[in-house]
């Protein structure tokens, strides 16, 4: 399952701290923040996701992730080279390596840790 960009900002927000009640949430918005009522309509949408979950102390809700940021990027970042780049990481490779303005240092840089995968395997 996937989130939304509105799921996924908040989500960011949520992996940052770790745990959160409310009202930490809406303090990393930027102005103009949206309602409390908005948020929690995302909070419920990813808990229903099984994104993340809460304990509750009193009439609090403390939240936080079930996800792991790096598993949930992982998961995207596979979907974007099977649907634009018909599953292969070499077009993937070609299309960064090319299309970004990357300097020589830091396509010296990704080589170099190619290259240690390659060891690795």
């Amino acid at each position: 399952m996937q989130l939304s960009k509105t799921e996924e900002q908040l989500m960011q927000y949520l992996w940052k701290l770790d745990k959160a009640f409310m009202r930490d949430l809406l303090e990393c918005y930027p102005e103009p923040k949206p309602a409390t009522t908005t948020v929690a309509t995302l909070l419920k949408r990813m808990i229903g996701k099984g994104f993340i979950d809460y304990k509750t102390f009193g009439k609090s809700r403390e939240y936080f992730p079930l996800v792991k940021k790096e598993d949930y990027f992982s998961k995207q970042f596979k979907g974007l080279i099977k649907n634009f780049f018909n599953d292969s990481a070499s077009q993937f490779a070609s299309f960064f390596t090319r299309k970004t303005d990357l300097s020589k240092e830091e396509l010296e840089a990704l080589k170099e840790i190619i290259d240690a995968e390659i060891k690795n395997k």
